[in-house]
């Protein structure tokens, strides 16, 4: 095998650690915050509400000091809407935007760039009351949210995100409790109008930060991975190239180029479920010009064609739809690969490969928002936490990103998932990802004390080497 010096990381590479509102915060109905669709759903079994979480509403100054001591460069973090603007389109919560205000000086005063999320999962419920972003004021009201954030925010703020996994939120949006499919005839239909709306907003906002934050750099945050075929079949790569389509490029295509993707534009149309188009949205969703592609990585997926003729129940909506679609593509097992507690499968090299795929599509520096391992971390009785599984996980895919380096990609950052302990959107606090361990259980709050975990102390040695030693 042909050998080479690897290329360094960029000597001003953000690495850092995310975490978003509603996981993490806590202070679900103090200083006039206003309920999110988060707030109000009714949490998985056996997992706690969103009430308390971790907390990081009364500990901010204490996690941003622990960051700080990790040698964070970056810290991606969302706002909460309804702590901004309680009902998302009517009178400012100044106490929500002072803490939002006092969280980014507090992570400047530690030369920490907040990395800023403006929309994670968390719609205001007054407006999901209204119809959410089945309707286009709910894209004006998004879009006057982020005017309120530039205005406030900007001038120390140059890192912006504007929607975390809009893929997501369209493939399995009723899973994640962000969709409300009661009395919905063509919920297809209605998750794709509701896309076009997002990138309506989306594109507006891009253009705003460019007008209004001198120097601001901002780009979108989808969920990406690439998409194996079961086979070298012909038929196979055909499914994996268009379920890679729907699940990937159909929204950085429009992000990027300001188009939509053919062969979902395509798909939909055999659907009866394309959105309805206003005359100047095509001209608007070109005017948003992307400085840079953050991306979620967790795994990689695999599909073969699929033969069956029985179409999906537009009343039923599962997380098997996300990688199924009967007569074009179904999920199957990669059974190359090892897997998590929960069954997600580990693919540090499809880290590398869905790198290259996307950095060769559109050109653009990436910064990675997402990465990491949820597992049981569990408090020794010496009061460490021992997570090398952790450490090897991290290990193995920072690895491969210094290969795409190598490879040529233009790497801006790594801000793997989670800074600190907090709740899992179906496992509540059993699925653990952070760095720091926050002394909590599903249903019993305890102390909420911070406990560096051991991954805590390897990740600041890789930050202060610059990513050159990964050793454990």
């Amino acid at each position: 095998m042909m050998s080479r010096q690897h290329k360094p990381f960029p000597a001003d590479f953000l690495w850092g650690a995310s975490t978003s509102a509603y996981q993490c915060e806590g202070a679900s109905d103090i200083d006039g915050k206003g309920p999110s669709v988060q707030d109000v759903k009714e949490p998985f079994p056996g997992t706690p509400d969103f009430k308390v979480a971790s907390d990081q509403y009364h500990h901010y100054k204490e996690d941003i000091a622990l960051m700080a001591e990790m040698g964070f460069k970056v810290y991606r973090f969302s706002v909460s809407w309804s702590r901004v603007i309680p009902t998302g389109d009517g009178p400012i919560n100044q106490k929500g935007l002072d803490y939002y205000s006092d969280l980014v000086d507090e992570c400047l005063k530690y030369g920490i760039q907040p990395l800023v999320t403006m929309y994670h999962f968390d719609l205001p419920q007054a407006l999901a009351e209204k119809g959410g972003w089945g309707r286009r004021e709910c894209a004006d009201a998004f879009i006057r949210f982020a005017k309120v954030l530039f205005e406030n925010l900007g001038s120390r703020v140059k890192y912006w995100l504007t929607i975390n996994e809009q893929n997501m939120l369209t493939l399995v949006g009723p899973l994640i409790g962000t969709f409300n499919a009661e009395g919905v005839k063509n919920i297809q239909k209605e998750l794709y109008q509701q896309n076009h709306y997002m990138m309506l907003a989306q594109a507006q906002v891009m253009a705003l930060c460019h007008e209004m934050v001198p120097g601001g750099k901002i780009g979108p945050a989808p969920n990406i991975s690439a998409v194996y075929p079961a086979s070298c079949l012909p038929e196979d790569v055909k499914a994996a190239e268009l379920f890679s389509a729907i699940r990937n490029w159909f929204y950085l295509d429009m992000a990027v180029y300001g188009v939509y993707n053919h062969q979902v534009w395509s798909f939909l149309e055999m659907q009866d479920a394309l959105p309805e188009i206003a005359e100047g949205d095509m001209e608007i969703l070109a005017s948003g010009h992307p400085d840079f592609i953050a991306f979620n990585y967790y795994n990689t997926g695999t599909v073969a064609r699929d033969e069956s003729t029985e179409m999906p129940d537009p009343g039923s909506f599962d997380q098997q739809r996300i990688a199924s679609f009967p007569g074009l593509y179904r999920g199957v097992k990669n059974g190359n690969l090892p897997t998590t507690q929960w069954g997600w499968e580990i693919d540090p090299i499809g880290f590398r490969n869905t790198l290259n795929q996307v950095y060769s599509r559109y050109r653009l520096p990436i910064i990675i928002t997402e990465n990491g391992l949820g597992a049981k971390d569990k408090v020794e009785a010496d009061g460490s936490v021992q997570d090398d599984y952790r450490i090897e996980y991290l290990q193995r895919h920072i690895e491969q990103m210094q290969l795409a380096i190598d490879d040529g990609v233009e790497m801006l950052g790594y801000c793997p998932w989670s800074a600190i302990d907090l709740i899992s959107t179906h496992e509540g606090f059993e699925k653990r990802y952070g760095f720091i361990y926050v002394n909590r259980d599903n249903f019993d709050l305890k102390d909420l004390r911070r406990i560096r975990k051991k991954s805590f102390f390897w990740y600041k040695k890789v930050i202060a080497t610059n990513g050159a030693d990964l050793s454990n």
